[in-house]
């Protein structure tokens, strides 16, 4: 007698992704949990991405004007979020929230998920989205903002996956279930520098990259720069949605792009992560350094937050307490005075130990265990 598969087969899990933005366009997405897809996959995980955002909002929403547009966007997204907790949430095991499943208001559908169906939850974060961080673009919805709804999520959750320490320990008031889940560099099908060779230059180029909302980062660096400018003949290059303008001889703009994204970094011969100490850049996941590393560019750092934990000075990067350590740093980079391929090659190592997508998909899948 053939034994029945079904009775012997595990029954498939069943993982609904309530995300804020579509598929393949957010960095926070990408590279915390899209990218783990195939391993979901291979263990025979189901699973179902429902953004709140449409494409058309999403590509409108940050620029300004549309204002009518923009509001029918976020309104049929809290139409399709009732639908689906509605209708859709009871046919699944889990409901994966990345930051929120609704960007204003309380956590209604957080709640209804939990606690009258019963869903395992699964919150997950990467920055410290418990504090309010108003920007010029964001300013009017932050006063709809429920800041608060995170601690609340936390401790109805059956797990919470979080991106460093420093949000652990937020989480760990609310939920003893509390998951170090770093955000992770694919070192093997993305940030591999053998899959792309470097670009001839004239100049060493030192490079930034990130989002609009991370610029003001930058300004306390160009002091530096252009004591450095003086000195020697580089080129700073910026890679983001926007255009700083800095007031850099050196500066030059390159609008980011998915489709050249690496091939972009791959141009930086020295990449450079400032940031404040503050409570708000504590949150942050060094992505920024994670990627120059992955791609073995010798990477400064501010000592914030989980940097100090990426950045072993002076063996796999440097880690800048003042603008003096940053001139200092940099100059012996620009000088050639640091080996800085042997800096770059260990700093790949470093990724590919404890940042990388093979290194991390244990943890990731213990999500659902």
């Amino acid at each position: 007698m053939v034994p029945d598969e079904s009775l012997t087969m595990p029954k498939k899990k069943k993982v609904l992704f309530w995300i804020p933005y579509p598929p393949g366009e957010a960095p926070s997405q990408r590279f915390r949990f899209e990218q783990y897809f195939l391993a979901l996959d291979q263990h025979h995980i189901d699973y179902k991405l429902a953004p709140f955002l449409d494409d058309h909002t999403w590509r409108i929403l940050y620029h300004p004007g549309k204002v009518v547009a923009k509001a029918w966007g976020i309104l049929k997204g809290f139409l399709k979020r009732l639908w689906q907790v509605l209708a859709v949430v009871p046919q699944y095991d889990f409901v994966f929230v990345h930051r929120e499943a609704a960007p204003l208001g309380p956590p209604v559908f957080e709640w209804m998920a939990a606690k009258i169906w019963r869903k395992k939850l699964i919150y997950d974060f990467d920055d410290a989205i418990w504090l309010a961080n108003t920007s010029e673009q964001n300013k009017i919805a932050a006063g709809l903002k429920w800041h608060q709804k995170v601690g609340s999520i936390c401790q109805w959750a059956w797990k919470v996956s979080c991106g460093n320490r420093y949000l652990c320990q937020y989480a760990a008031q609310f939920n003893k279930q509390v998951v170090h889940n770093p955000t992770t560099i694919d070192t093997v099908h993305l940030h591999n520098p053998y899959l792309y060779p470097q670009q001839q230059k004239q100049k060493i180029v030192i490079g930034w990259t990130g989002t609009h909302s991370t610029m003001p980062y930058l300004l306390p660096l160009v002091p530096v720069l252009q004591r450095l400018e003086e000195q020697f003949d580089f080129e700073f290059c910026v890679i983001s949605n926007q255009n700083p303008e800095l007031p850099l001889k050196s500066f030059s703009f390159r609008k980011w792009s998915k489709e050249t994204e690496i091939a972009d970094l791959r141009y930086f011969d020295i990449g450079v992560m400032p940031l404040t100490d503050d409570k708000w850049a504590k949150g942050k996941c060094g992505f920024k350094a994670l990627q120059y590393m992955s791609l073995e560019v010798p990477t400064l750092v501010s000592p914030v937050g989980v940097n100090t934990e990426i950045i072993e000075h002076g063996v796999n990067g440097y880690i800048c307490s003042s603008q003096e350590e940053w001139e200092t740093y940099l100059r012996q980079l620009l000088e050639g005075s640091t080996n800085s391929k042997t800096l770059g090659m260990v700093a790949r190592e470093t990724v590919e130990a404890r940042y990388s997508v093979n290194s991390n998909t244990r943890t990731f899948l213990s999500l659902f265990d």
